[in-house]
């Protein structure tokens, strides 16, 4: 199973393009499913559900919160967390209390990379971005590669979209997986695989105008 586990739509303050979008980008590149990953917020998840169905796409309901030490992505939540500007230790443990999954996304890529001590939670983190389609250096990569290795985490990917166009940039991969309860499992048992190219930079042309106001939504 293919899934793309980074993902913003315009519910996302610098995103442009709408859940729909997104999933039918998708099914066009032939993932099994993405996760639906807004800024510190929940309210594509609706819209991502109804078009997820009628697509015979997987879809994780997720949250990047922005800690204050830097994003984490929650996986399988069932209902969002009010966790911007909070310590990253009780972001965790709310999403623990969800049954919920935690990757530190870009965790080296400055600016926004994390800004403590990843290890001091390597019992609550279940995984490490290792590549982020959407960060043009790959040395950070790299980074998250080694530091997944040496402290045994899952490893993923996610191509980071702010724009329909870029999904499936990058994706995570749990072989032989035919539920989103087995992809789950594939993460917690650290059986994954990435996949990923980098994100040509004219691509960021439409998060920045819409981050700034120049485009307005819904634009995609």
């Amino acid at each position: 199973m293919k899934i793309d586990l980074h993902c913003h739509s315009y519910y996302s303050h610098d995103g442009s393009s709408s859940p729909q979008k997104l999933l039918e980008e998708a099914k066009n590149k032939k993932l099994d499913g993405i996760a639906l990953t807004d800024h510190d917020n929940i309210k594509g998840w609706e819209e991502a559900k109804k078009v997820a169905e009628a697509l015979g796409l997987f879809l994780i309901l997720g949250e990047e919160i922005k800690t204050k030490k830097g994003d984490v992505i929650a996986l399988f939540l069932k209902k969002e967390i009010k966790g911007k500007g909070k310590e990253p230790l009780w972001v965790m443990n709310e999403i623990k209390k969800q049954d919920g999954i935690i990757i530190i996304p870009h965790p080296f890529h400055f600016p926004e990379n994390f800004r403590d001590k990843i290890e001091k939670y390597k019992t609550l983190i279940n995984g490490i971005e290792v590549f982020n389609a959407r960060r043009i250096l790959v040395l950070q990569d790299k980074k998250a590669l080694k530091f997944a290795e040496k402290y045994n985490f899952a490893m993923t990917a996610g191509s980071d979209s702010h724009y329909f166009k870029t999904i499936g940039d990058a994706y995570t991969i749990v072989e032989n997986a035919k539920n989103l309860e087995e992809f789950k499992s594939g993460i917690i048992n650290k059986k994954t695989k990435t996949m990923g190219k980098k994100t040509p930079p004219y691509y960021f042309i439409f998060p920045i105008l819409t981050k700034i106001g120049l485009i307005k939504k819904p634009l995609f």
